[in-house]
């Protein structure tokens, strides 16, 4: 039994859901199907966790704690090739707070509650002991790793784990970008609204805010749609203002959506309408 394959059951021993990566920090691709996370790495596209799938998943999904799966199957043999042993932090009710480089880790020594830390080849990890969304770049040199990612397991580290704190919590809240400015199709017909009632306007605004929000996957789509509905109702009548557009724009940033994506889908929505 290699070094690696034996890390990976004391630690699943220990309930952290771990899998091998081969050379260059990448996982092995134990599912075809499911590579670039085509199944959504979690049942039903609407929770995380494990993918249902019978075999080994892909990436983060495929972490587990079974003893059997980590030395049968498909990886019986990648052990021996593997370079590395990942784990899933969400999976075990851990955030790591990846800091990259020195001037990330002085940030943290001055923001962030002290906790067990784990030096890496660059700058350091900070874990702490709670689970959350996970993010990439949340600051220079800084990326967010929970739930539905795995991390690099660099040993145990020094220090007491602490819980997981507000300040950590706030990285991953995403600010609506400034909505950059849309040429909105101006009234026709002299400019009488057809719905006669602002409230009709007001009530299909703030469904198409709610549909954008409740949005669980194929976010883009989602827009788009979305986007092309309101502009079918109100987009030749002249009564949408920036105001309106600003709102949808801004539904849509809070899910992740760009302000150059907001735009594009916009102007598709316009161009399908012939507007």
């Amino acid at each position: 039994m290699n070094t690696h394959l034996r890390t990976a059951l004391d630690l699943a021993a220990r309930g952290v859901p771990v899998l091998p990566l081969r050379a260059g920090k990448v996982p092995f691709g134990n599912c075809p199907p499911c590579r670039d996370n085509a199944c959504g790495g979690r049942p039903n596209m609407k929770t995380p966790g494990p993918c249902i799938c019978p075999r080994p998943c892909h990436a983060w999904a495929a972490a587990t704690t079974d003893p059997d799966v980590l030395t049968g199957g498909p990886w019986a043999t990648a052990w021996a090739k593997a370079q590395a042993v990942a784990y899933h932090p969400g999976g075990s009710g851990l955030t790591v707070v990846d800091l990259d480089h020195a001037d990330a880790v002085t940030w943290a020594r001055r923001e962030l509650p002290t906790t067990r830390t784990v030096p890496t080849t660059r700058g350091q990890h900070w874990i702490y002991q709670g689970a959350m969304p996970s993010a990439n770049a949340v600051r220079d040199g800084i990326d967010v790793k929970s739930t539905m990612v795995y991390a690099r397991w660099l040993g145990p580290g020094t220090g007491t784990m602490t819980p997981l704190p507000d300040t950590v919590r706030a990285l991953v809240v995403k600010k609506p970008s400034p909505v950059r400015s849309v040429t909105v199709p101006g009234p026709t017909g002299g400019g009488a609204c057809p719905h006669r009632t602002p409230a009709y306007l007001a009530r299909g605004i703030a469904m198409a805010e709610h549909r954008i929000t409740e949005a669980t996957s194929t976010v883009h789509a989602t827009v788009y749609r979305t986007f092309l509905a309101v502009l079918s109702a109100h987009g030749r009548c002249g009564c949408l203002t920036d105001v309106h557009v600003g709102r949808l724009f801004a539904a849509a940033q809070a899910k992740g959506e760009t302000v150059r994506h907001c735009n594009d889908a916009w102007t598709n929505a316009l161009t399908r309408l012939g507007l």
